[in-house]
């Protein structure tokens, strides 16, 4: 099964979205959501392992119970793997936000990147390393019981579940932790995060074509017809596999950019105005002062709000002249008053605890230095 493990919230947007499926619980706090395309793979698996079961056991229609368990097991594996991500993560201080499971395996959702190669090989080992765990006790176990049994077949069930979670996410390309253990030791050796997402997402790609081709690969090998169904799921996860490494790469870009994001370099100039001020004189005096923001200021000059633009360009153009500025605007709340000297992760960590369509700026004595807008940190980060 596919493993996003250590995937990580975009850090120019704020607040807390509700995770998409349902929630099944909170084990050390976090979120574990199923997503409704579980039921999809889960009813695919029970359909094509239930003549297995029925061959070993002759259970009847008891057989599909049997089946189903197995993608129960399966999922439940790759829950413990996405635990031992997230445990790995808060040990290292990253906050985690969810779990998600869905069709093709599971996701860690993590508020920021570890800020090591060696915190991040670590997250990422020790998914597969806990597979490969279980994988073994299952495997020691078998001895135990009859193989001809319920018991035998499930527990020969936690063995392969746990061996196909383990090795699989092993592979050394992203999405998967392969890549992401790839990533480090290239990070550690170039010293440049952005080189080790490059080879490793290269080596996803590679990996990607690879498991499109397998069955076709293994049908020549064998001289038998691949399955229409392993032909399929070829097909799914190499797709998969292959847009979660692009996404790595268009990700990487990204946390390029991060460094060179400047409140400062931002910030719009700003105009100061009263609260009964028309919209358009408003216009007017921006354009005047060759700024790009409303400040909207009390009696003593002091600011108050900030004229919303997004509320703004719902005013009709000649309604504008009778829309006092007041009715366009968005109160200052303490978080959304900024030192203008921010930059990096230091102002996108700043942006994400007070979310808001724009901030004041200002600099160490208190003076206003302008308004950074966040839809230009987001025209930053697109490189726009």
């Amino acid at each position: 099964m596919t493993d996003n493990g250590s995937s990580t919230r975009p850090a120019a947007r704020g607040g807390t979205k509700r995770g998409s499926g349902l929630l099944m619980g909170r084990p050390f706090g976090i979120p574990i959501y199923v997503a409704p395309s579980w039921l999809v793979i889960a009813a695919i698996i029970t359909i094509v392992y239930e003549p297995v079961v029925e061959r070993t056991l002759a259970l009847g229609p008891a057989s599909y119970l049997v089946a189903f368990a197995f993608a129960v097991l399966l999922y439940a594996s790759v829950l413990v793997h996405e635990l031992a991500h997230a445990v790995v993560a808060r040990m290292f201080g990253i906050p985690v936000h969810r779990i998600t499971l869905f069709m093709l395996g599971g996701v860690t959702e993590m508020r920021r990147e570890a800020a090591t190669p060696g915190r991040e090989f670590w997250i990422s080992i020790a998914g597969p390393l806990l597979s490969l765990v279980l994988a073994v006790l299952g495997f020691a176990a078998l001895p135990f019981v009859a193989p001809d049994t319920v018991a035998g077949v499930l527990t020969w069930q936690l063995f392969v579940a746990n061996l196909l979670v383990g090795v699989f996410n092993l592979l050394p390309g992203l999405p998967l932790d392969g890549g992401k253990v790839v990533r480090a030791i290239v990070w550690k050796l170039t010293r440049r995060p952005t080189a080790g997402t490059v080879v490793a997402a290269w080596g996803g790609r590679v990996l990607a074509a690879l498991v499109m081709l397998a069955p076709l690969l293994i049908a020549l090998r064998t001289g038998e017809a691949p399955s229409v169904f392993m032909v399929l799921l070829g097909v799914l996860l190499g797709a998969f596999m292959w847009m979660g490494a692009g996404s790595a790469l268009r990700n990487a870009r990204i946390r390029e950019r991060i460094p060179k994001l400047r409140a400062r370099t931002l910030a719009r100039r700003a105009v100061p105005v009263s609260a009964d001020t028309p919209l358009s004189e408003a216009h007017r005096r921006m354009a005047e002062a060759d700024a790009g923001a409303v400040l909207v200021t009390d009696s003593s000059g002091a600011p108050v709000s900030l004229v919303d633009p997004a509320a703004e360009e719902r005013v009709p153009e000649d309604r504008r002249p009778w829309t006092p500025v007041s009715q366009v605007s968005v109160a200052i709340t303490a978080g959304a008053v900024l030192d203008a000297d921010l930059n990096g992760e230091r102002l996108l960590e700043a942006m994400r605890r007070t979310p808001a369509p724009a901030y004041l700026l200002v600099h160490e004595d208190g003076g206003v230095h302008g308004v950074l807008r966040s839809r230009d940190v987001g025209d930053a980060f697109a490189g726009t």
